[in-house]
Parts: structure tokens; C-alpha cells; sequence
């Protein structure tokens, strides 16, 4: 994903007033994980009154089921309500909507695991760290996260290395 349709895809979250967490690739680049990621994960809040709020930021970035993208399947409520992964296609490009990631880790578990960033042009976002994001890497076990886990690991080491 380019990084303007990134920040775009952000911006509107945050100014829809979205409870969310960033994790995956994502998380991994915000923490400072020399990869490359083609799509934003984020673990929601599921309360109503975010479910809400987040199904309006999708009607906004025109969001559709990835799967069979010719018959424009839009997102509904009850998606959002239920506790499975969304993965959409939108005008800025892909984004996956979980609702738990890991060993059922909902938004709520997620936030004191994550540090609030700024990542430019006055955008702030929950980014879960780096320690969180190899354990899930480790307990989900699938070729992609044990490829990457040796970077992520290694990042971990620098970003210890400079603040002693």
C-alpha cells in the first residue's frame, strides 16, 4: 500500500473517531521492522457505538468483501458485531478488520499492550509492540509470520540495544 493511501486510509479513521488497534505488518513498520506490508490490520472495538462509527468510515472509503470483489459485498453490522476477520478491498486499498487476533485477544486486551504514536501529519495511532506482535507471530506459526519473525526479533534486540 502506498504510504499517501496509507496515511489517507489513517486520517479518516481517526477523524471518523475509530477505536482501533494497528497490529500485523503494519504494527511491525511503526515499530521500526525493516519489511514491506500491502495491507492494514486492525482489531476493532466492538462496542456498539464503534461499530457504528466504523461502519460509517467504511461506507466512506467505498469498502467491499476482497472475496469475489465483482459483486461489491459491503460490510454490514452484524460483520462487524460477530467476532471473525473482515478482509475489504477500498478506494485507498486493502484493509483486514479482526476482531480478535492471537489467543482471542479483543481491542480492550489489546490496549495495554500498545503505545499510542504519531505518525505524522498530526495522525495518532495505537500501535500494538513489538513484544506482542512476535508472540502472536510465534503462536500463529504460518510460513509468512515465521519468516519475518527473525526482523521482528532483531529490531526487538536494536530497540533495546539504544535505550540502554
Amino acid at each position: 500500500m502506498q504510504e499517501s493511501k496509507l496515511f489517507a486510509t489513517l486520517r479518516t479513521l481517526c477523524k471518523s473517531d475509530v477505536q482501533f488497534v494497528v497490529v500485523g505488518g503494519l504494527a511491525a513498520v511503526l515499530n521500526g521492522a525493516p519489511i514491506q506490508t500491502y495491507d492494514i490490520d486492525l482489531v476493532y472495538s466492538r462496542e456498539q457505538a464503534n461499530v457504528d462509527r466504523l461502519l460509517g468510515f467504511l461506507q466512506e472509503i467505498d469498502a467491499i468483501f476482497r472475496l469475489q470483489p465483482e459483486l461489491r459485498l459491503r460490510p454490514a453490522a452484524s460483520h462487524l458485531a460477530g467476532g471473525g476477520h473482515l478482509n475489504l478491498l477500498t478506494r485507498y486499498g486493502p484493509v483486514d478488520l479482526l476482531a480478535t487476533i492471537g489467543g482471542n485477544l479483543t481491542y480492550s486486551d489489546l490496549l495495554p499492550l500498545s503505545d499510542e504514536m504519531e505518525i505524522g501529519e498530526g495522525i495518532r495511532v495505537r500501535v500494538l509492540n513489538l513484544e506482542t506482535l512476535i508472540s502472536i507471530k510465534e503462536q500463529l506459526a504460518s510460513d509468512k509470520d515465521l519468516a519475518v519473525l527473525p526482523i521482528l526479533r532483531q529490531t526487538l534486540r536494536l530497540a533495546i540495544t539504544r535505550l540502554d
